[in-house]
């Protein structure tokens, strides 16, 4: 216990002698970090602290750069690269002058070769070693165990990122939020990118859609600091939690970046210190012949500590003794370990062999055992899947993914109607805008998703719905029961009936559908104006209404 108050001592020391360091964290480009870092630039000055601007990218933003007006902007330096000539932050510049407080953009960027570090975030780090406080900006994209999360959202990969320690450890996160609307105003406009790259950007990465997911990302990531730091005034720092989150490491593991980050952010999200462990067993050499195993684990091991993971490499005769040990020891809560690497064959199951996923299932006590999928798909990248991806449908420009209710059709009856010919007639107006696309197909795949079980999106609002291969786009069609559809063989009773078929070669774009018609269905008001519609033109206008 003294020992442990010894530490803590300690690293209150070490603190007082390193710069505070204040980041401006947005969810995209042109949100106004920099422009409030320059503000806050000023506002200091003012004050009559010491303040530089070690580097600025105003873009060309004439507001932005009219705030370096009476700022000290230190000269960049120059390096040759390629017979390029690159300017970066002068490092060395920074270290010499010692400043009170220091301006950087753009923390995640990447040094050219041949700088002192590779990464700004590096250089930052060494300011803030020379007691000098820094006031950064960075997107929350540039988060690395946001890396996997960021792709599957917007299908791009993030090159650039940054610990997630600097954002644990700084002293100060400022949230820089605007609404989305307001964004794409400004892109529109130029007052982000130039204008030969406006075009670009709002048809790739700058989409509402992406846009939106970003925006939550970054105001969950926010929360969750709050909370982290909340806990942490709270709590004893002697005491450590009893629930505490481990991840177990193979060198032959596949995937094993994502099983990190995906245990980076359940830590983050419960608040807790988080250990990556490597077992090596007696047939297991850590530094065997196979380099290729050896090589795979640095890079594990090294990705882990860069995550925020303290890491712990153990020689042990059986794998998950040795787990359940440091996890006793260590007081660990949760453990994540990835799929088995190949399933167990039918005679070693007869004699009752169990893998590590199922004994520590068995043999743990009062602990959570999460079995992350490390699976890789035999597909990727294999010279079939790049001529399915080469061959996949393009979406007709017509259709709205993003508001679809714009570009449904809509079908009225004013009479009372039975199920199954309502649902032939929305798939006859669907089957319309597709050449060759066959009512019987459709009719086939509905009737096997119905078997399986109906769908409602609310009380009297039915939603028939599959996926159907080589359509350009989804298809939606709406239909308006104003006497009601009966189902006479469930006895079921309906008034509004969504349909939807999607191309089976993205089933996001289905699932992105289905969350958009769930939204629409919560507004009761606009269902029950929707029904007393006199025609499909009617409707039409009151869905583009809601939709705008």
């Amino acid at each position: 216990m003294i020992e442990q108050r010894a530490n803590s001592f300690l690293q209150i020391i070490r603190k007082s002698q390193q710069g505070k360091l204040k980041i401006y964290l947005g969810y995209c480009a042109g949100v106004g970090k920099t422009y409030q870092m320059l503000q806050e630039a000023n506002r200091l000055q003012k004050e009559g602290v010491n303040v530089v601007v070690g580097y600025v990218e105003t873009h060309g933003r004439v507001e932005t750069e009219a705030l370096l007006s009476g700022l000290t902007v230190l000269p960049r330096h120059s390096i040759n690269y390629r017979g390029i000539l690159i300017t970066e932050m002068d490092l060395d510049t920074i270290l010499n002058l010692h400043p009170e407080v220091v301006m950087v953009d753009e923390l995640a960027h990447s040094n050219v070769p041949g700088s002192k570090n590779t990464k700004r975030y590096q250089d930052v780090e060494e300011i803030l070693a020379a007691g000098i406080h820094v006031i950064t900006t960075m997107n929350v994209q540039h988060l690395e165990s946001l890396f996997d999360t960021i792709e599957t959202a917007t299908k791009v990969k993030v090159r650039e990122r940054v610990p997630d320690r600097l954002l644990v450890e700084a002293d100060q996160i400022v949230n820089v939020d605007v609404s989305i609307e307001d964004l794409i105003t400004r892109m529109k406009e130029g007052k982000i990118y130039v204008p030969e790259g406006i075009t670009s950007a709002m048809a790739n990465f700058f989409i509402a859609d992406n846009l939106e997911q970003l925006r939550e990302l970054t105001l969950r990531e926010l929360a969750s600091q709050i909370d982290f730091r909340r806990r942490d005034h709270l709590e004893d720092e002697a005491h450590a939690s009893l629930d505490q989150v481990m991840v177990c490491l193979s060198s032959r593991g596949a995937n094993c970046d994502k099983l990190l980050r995906f245990t980076s952010r359940l830590a983050g999200r419960l608040n807790r210190n988080w250990y990556a462990v490597y077992v090596q067993t007696p047939s297991e050499k850590l530094f065997g012949s196979n380099s290729t195993n050896q090589n795979i684990l640095s890079e594990t091991l090294r990705l882990a500590q860069q995550l925020g993971a303290t890491v712990f490499t153990y020689k042990g005769e059986d794998i998950v003794d040795t787990i359940l040990q440091f996890a006793e020891e260590y007081r660990v809560g949760h453990i994540v370990i990835g799929t088995p690497a190949a399933r167990m064959s039918l005679w070693k199951r007869v004699l009752g062999r169990k893998n590590i996923a199922e004994r520590l299932f068995w043999e743990s006590k009062s602990t959570t055992i999460i079995v992350f999928d490390t699976r890789v798909n035999k597909e990727q990248n294999t010279p079939e899947s790049k001529v399915k991806k080469q061959g996949k449908p393009a979406q007709a420009a017509y259709f709205d993914i993003k508001h679809p209710l714009r570009t449904g059709k809509v079908v009225i009856w004013d009479n009372f109607i039975d199920w199954s010919v309502a649902l032939k007639e929305l798939i006859q107006a669907a089957c319309e805008t597709v050449p060759n696309l066959s009512v019987e197909s459709v009719w086939e795949k509905i009737m096997v998703r119905e078997q399986q079980g109906s769908t409602y999106l609310k009380e009297e609002v039915r939603f028939p719905h599959c996926r159907i291969e080589g359509i350009p786009h989804p298809l939606l069609v709406i239909g308006i029961a104003k006497a009601g559809v009966l189902d006479s063989s469930s006895g079921t009773t309906s008034k509004l009936i969504f349909l939807l078929v999607s191309p089976a070669e993205d089933p996001n774009i289905h699932i992105q559908i289905i969350g958009y018609l769930a939204r629409f269905c919560r507004d009761d008001i606009l269902v029950k104006q929707l029904l007393e519609s006199k025609t499909p033109a009617d409707a039409q206008t009151k869905l583009e209404a809601w939709d705008t």
